[in-house]
């Protein structure tokens, strides 16, 4: 399983493959004095979790660069990498990290992706606002719920105390970065999980169910509970049964303690680094990702992190 202690550290920032230089010397520095010539498109794609962040960087840099036009969609991770992997994209959002079989797709086609923490999430176990039983839940009592051929049909399945009403499950569906997250640190293994849930790639949609449903349960990213609290209940985690459950908070996510925290990323192209309006919004989100991470419900990464990324791209 992925363990905490990759989070930080040298892993964060590793590229892979050798960054190409860049001519024009144009980025958002040259923007905010007045003097961008940037024009052109930078599209993106990938991680419903990492489209929040993405998104308002992008309207915040077109403000500043209105010659550039910048798109962010959200077709899961996975999928996300397939369509960079392909020249289709520029950017992919990632809520995990890159698998080996994509960094091999993405060479064969002489795409060199560099890697570039942006901010600190934790997955969060949501259920309705109705649910009066459920306070905490263990790890262990998640993968029980959780792992392939689940016997958990009813809330009592889990918790002889809870009541006897079907458990109504929500979660991202298998081209979801957090689904290979959650699964990988849940179930204990990547992708294995049950398939018998309302599943999408669509953490609004996840939202919307969880928050019509009395007796459902579901998972997405923090920046998604924090958007829509007022609709939901998040519920404490904690690591083994008899260890103190923790709720997934700022201080929470950005310690560590929470059990379900993680990084999140965007994965540049080299060879789209070579244009200049690209390397500029790279340049930009991550001399600005502090401040907008915290306005859309994320944690911002200590500011060596953000530092080493800009020496990436520079």
């Amino acid at each position: 399983m992925l363990k905490k202690g990759l989070l930080l550290g040298g892993i964060m920032t590793i590229a892979f493959g050798a960054l190409v230089g860049c001519g024009g010397g144009n980025n958002a520095t040259d923007s905010q004095n007045g003097g961008s010539k940037l024009s052109g498109t930078v599209k993106i794609d990938g991680s419903s979790t990492v489209f929040p962040i993405s998104q308002a960087i992008a309207e915040e840099f077109m403000k500043e660069n209105p010659g550039v036009n910048v798109t962010v969609s959200e077709s899961g991770t996975g999928g996300g990498f397939k369509k960079w992997a392909n020249g289709e994209t520029d950017i992919n959002d990632a809520s995990r990290k890159i698998k080996d079989e994509e960094k091999t797709n993405a060479a064969s086609k002489q795409i060199n992706p560099v890697e570039l923490p942006v901010a600190f999430d934790g997955i969060s176990i949501v259920v309705n606002k109705q649910n009066t039983w459920i306070q905490d839940i263990t790890l262990e009592e998640l993968k029980k719920i959780w792992e392939p051929n689940s016997s958990v049909k009813l809330w009592s399945d889990v918790r002889p105390e809870w009541p006897k009403e079907p458990i109504k499950l929500y979660g991202p569906g298998n081209a979801s970065g957090t689904f290979d997250y959650f699964t990988e640190e849940v179930v204990g293994e990547a992708k294995k999980s049950r398939t018998d849930y309302t599943a999408s790639e669509d953490d609004n949609q996840l939202v919307k169910g969880v928050a019509g449903d009395k007796n459902s349960l579901g998972y997405f990213g923090y920046a998604y509970y924090i958007e829509n609290k007022d609709q939901l209940k998040v519920v404490k985690v904690a690591k083994e049964k008899g260890t103190g459950a923790i709720e997934p908070s700022e201080q929470t996510i950005n310690d560590q303690s929470y059990p379900l925290s993680r990084p999140i990323f965007i994965y540049a192209s080299s060879k789209a680094l070579e244009r200049p309006e690209v390397k500029a919004f790279v340049k930009y989100y991550l001399e600005n990702a502090k401040e907008i991470a915290k306005s859309v419900g994320y944690i911002a990464l200590p500011d060596a992190e953000y530092t080493k990324g800009l020496e990436l791209v520079k």
